[in-house]
């Protein structure tokens, strides 16, 4: 058994993040739980509680700097600087990309690219610190992006830009590491389409970040195509948590929950590269883009 850690997560009440604490409540590791729902994230602190892990559990709207800091302060004050940080909680908004209102893009941003922000900047310095006075620290920032952060599918765009950039946040992030430090890396985890809740992700939109307008055609074709997506989906959420766990140990930088995607994502950047237009992501399976024409057509 790997020696014990203490470990961070946000959006710790579903999906990946909760498998990311069952996982390390099995090695004995320290869990420190973030959510955004309160009652959820209760539920899953028992849970983790019951597996004789020790866990510390707020409610945090992670789009919000103030509540991230408060959560560094209470970790480092329970359990110390914590070894592996999981900035994992993400929403989802699709529809065509002209169509997704103002508050579709601050919340969708704030989760998603801020919360991550705010997340690196909470707690990287703690994190150094820990390393100069111990030389046997070793820490990890494991940023949770998205195969639409190297690829572009149709009625995805706020999502995809989001995701977009946490990729560059996270790779920046391990070259600026780099240079100070060997004691501590980043990681990015970059999922396809896994059950997790994601797709009914807008359950925590908060009230002032709703549109009292009605959804929009393209977004009400971008729901129904994401949640049978997801829902179909193969590789659990435990499997992806697990191939986490080992990725970091071996300090892996890119994490995959589907390898065999990258062969779009090979495309795309040939594209970029012999300057050509960009080619249909969904190209293996031309049904689903006839199936987005047929409904956006009419």
């Amino acid at each position: 058994m790997s020696e014990k850690k203490t470990l961070v997560i946000t959006g710790a009440a579903s999906g990946f993040g909760l498998e990311f604490a069952r996982l390390g409540a099995a090695r004995g590791d320290n869990i420190v739980m973030a959510d955004v729902e309160q009652g959820a994230l209760d539920k899953a602190a028992d849970e983790i509680r019951s597996l004789g892990a020790k866990v510390l559990a707020q409610r945090v709207d992670v789009s919000k700097a103030d509540q991230i800091d408060t959560l560094a302060k209470a970790t480092k004050e329970t359990f110390g600087a914590p070894n592996w940080v999981f900035n994992n909680a993400g929403v989802g908004s699709g529809g065509l990309v002209w169509e997704n209102t103002l508050k579709d893009w601050d919340w969708v941003m704030g989760v998603n690219v801020m919360g991550v922000v705010y997340g690196v900047r909470a707690f990287t310095l703690m994190m150094l610190e820990a390393a100069k006075t111990d030389a046997n620290y070793h820490g990890c920032i494991i940023n949770t992006a998205s195969m639409a952060g190297l690829l572009n599918a149709p009625t995805m765009g706020v999502y995809n830009v989001s995701k977009h950039a946490v990729v560059s946040l996270t790779e920046s992030l391990y070259h600026d590491l780099k240079l100070v430090t060997d004691q501590v890396t980043a990681a990015l985890l970059c999922p396809f389409f896994v059950p997790t809740g994601i797709a009914k992700s807008h359950r925590n939109r908060p009230a002032e970040a709703r549109d009292n307008a009605k959804p929009t055609l393209s977004q009400m074709v971008a729901q129904m195509q994401s949640e049978k997506a997801v829902s179909s989906g193969k590789v659990t959420a435990a499997d992806v948590a697990k191939r986490v766990f080992e990725a970091v140990e071996a300090r892996e930088f890119y994490i995959y929950s589907h390898p065999q995607a990258l062969k779009s994502v090979e495309l795309r950047m040939r594209d970029i590269v012999d300057g050509k237009n960009p080619t249909d992501p969904f190209i293996d399976k031309p049904e689903i883009s006839a199936w987005l024409r047929e409904k956006l057509r009419g």
